[in-house]
């Protein structure tokens, strides 16, 4: 009856599981997702319960229910294996789900025996918990789910694992991934030009509370890597490499350490041996193509340039871009890397083509629109030799006010272009001005203000610029 379906739904809403934690698909590619909970499950035996709640999700999601409860019974196998004194506390979040998917099939009975059970336990297992209840491997559990789902959670899941780590500060799980949201945090902090938040000394206590989680050994060599404590950094990475020598995901942040330090034929074989042991992972493809890549601007900076090992290294990186653009469309840098190597292989309607599908795009975040404004103006610059275009989108870019790594990129680019110009005999009037216009999207009126004044000397009768001065001395 209706009533008893309203009834359900509302305890459904009380409950502490993957469907209340507003994980939204649109966020993920969930094939790529599936591939990776999948390889995850496979090299990392302590995590099954968790990852197979993860996968009922996903699998709900894509629409197939009957695979979401297979991966539910399956965590109720590890549970067992992994907790059998602690069965029912363990249990909450894969009832949660189990009742969600029920609800989901209409089989409305089965759904309602969950909630029964999760409610029941929730009573005896807390005096207080009306339904509800703050456990902190619940809390450790969301955290991993919003990992999951990519930088839109990444915040929450930092808060995730700080509500856990109040009643347990010393559990080297709740601190390990306490560390990797905060090292998250910092990479898009950095690209996106907003304050950073220093994850050393998370990662460093994970790695003293676990020494035996090689993952984030290795994010805390890649940190200080950054931090130009390369030596340090190498420690880390050799120990991490003897203790679990075919973990993929170790391998890949390896050959990242590698690759950032110019060692990129170390780093090619390590992300091979990886690529072996995971052969769905995108992300492996993408450091691959990253680093034959890198091997094209090495070779093209010797003297006597090998055509034909060029055309190989150009056509590996291509393969493996467009593996990834082509497994995981939203993974937006990729799109980027794709255009530029198609350029370096002198492919430019292909460049081109890749380039308007990703300038057509609305729904970017501004960091994201900026990066692409500056290496589209660096396409038309460097490629096409079309400096006014090139200046052009390096503009768009600033435009958008937002502070980010790829803002910084298309003003300095801009900045320099406009200047060798100018020096170089060709100060027209058109490119003082629009060095003004540059200046003023930065904030620096008074130099914007000299550069129009130059500007109007050219050419006096310019009602645009006169316009853009005039406008000027009356906002300073």
């Amino acid at each position: 009856s209706t009533i008893s379906k309203n009834s359900l739904k509302t305890s459904l809403l009380q409950l502490e599981c993957h469907f209340t934690w507003t994980l939204l698909k649109q966020h993920v590619d969930l094939e790529t997702l599936e591939d990776t909970i999948a390889d995850h499950i496979k090299f990392f035996v302590e995590y099954n319960i968790i990852d197979y709640n993860m996968l009922s999700y996903v699998c709900h999601l894509k629409n197939s229910n009957e695979e979401a409860l297979r991966n539910l019974k399956k965590a109720e196998e590890a549970i067992q294996k992994h907790h059998p004194g602690e069965i029912t506390r363990r249990s909450l979040v894969t009832w949660g789900n189990y009742a969600w998917v029920y609800y989901h099939m209409q089989r409305y009975e089965e759904a309602q025996t969950y909630v029964s059970k999760v409610e029941n336990s929730c009573k005896k297992l807390s005096s207080t918990a009306h339904g509800k209840i703050q456990l902190p491997e619940i809390y450790a559990e969301q955290g991993w789910a919003s990992l999951r789902f990519g930088s839109n959670y990444f915040e929450r899941a930092k808060n995730c694992f700080e509500n856990a780590l109040k009643s347990e500060p010393d559990n080297p799980d709740f601190n390990a991934g306490y560390a990797i949201a905060m090292y998250r945090l910092e990479g898009l902090a950095e690209r996106y030009g907003e304050e950073m938040r220093p994850c050393l000394e998370a990662l460093k206590r994970a790695v003293e509370l676990n020494p035996k989680d090689t993952t984030v050994m290795a994010l805390l060599a890649l940190k200080l890597q950054q931090l130009k404590r390369d030596n340090e950094g190498e420690r880390y990475i050799e120990e991490a490499l003897q203790k679990t020598p075919d973990l993929p995901v170790l391998l890949r942040y390896a050959a990242n350490f590698y690759r950032r330090r110019g060692e990129v034929d170390k780093a090619v074989e390590i992300l091979k041996k990886a690529l072996a042991l995971t052969p769905k992972s995108a992300v492996l493809h993408h450091q691959l193509g990253l680093c034959y890549r890198f091997k094209v601007f090495q070779l093209k900076k010797t003297r006597y340039t090998p055509q034909e090992e060029l055309e190989n290294l150009i056509q590996l990186a291509i393969f493996h871009f467009k593996t990834v653009v082509d497994k995981k469309p939203l993974f937006f840098s990729a799109h980027s890397d794709l255009a530029n190597t198609y350029a370096l292989g002198k492919r430019y309607e292909k460049a081109e083509e890749i380039f308007q599908e990703m300038l057509q795009r609305n729904n970017l975040p501004c960091g994201d629109k900026q990066e692409i404004y500056f290496n589209y103006g660096n396409f038309q610059h460097f490629h096409m030799k079309s400096d006014s275009k090139a200046i052009k989108y390096y503009i768009e870019g600033l435009k958008i006010e937002k502070n980010s790594y790829g803002r910084k990129k298309c003003s300095e680019a801009v900045e320099t272009l406009l200047k060798q110009k100018i020096e170089s005999g060709l100060g027209d009037a058109t490119n003082i001005a629009t060095l003004g216009l540059v200046h003023n999207l930065n904030g620096k009126k008074q130099e914007a203000i000299e550069c129009y004044e130059k500007a109007i000397a050219l050419d006096p009768n310019n009602e645009e610029y006169q316009n853009a001065l005039a406008e000027l001395q009356l906002s300073i």
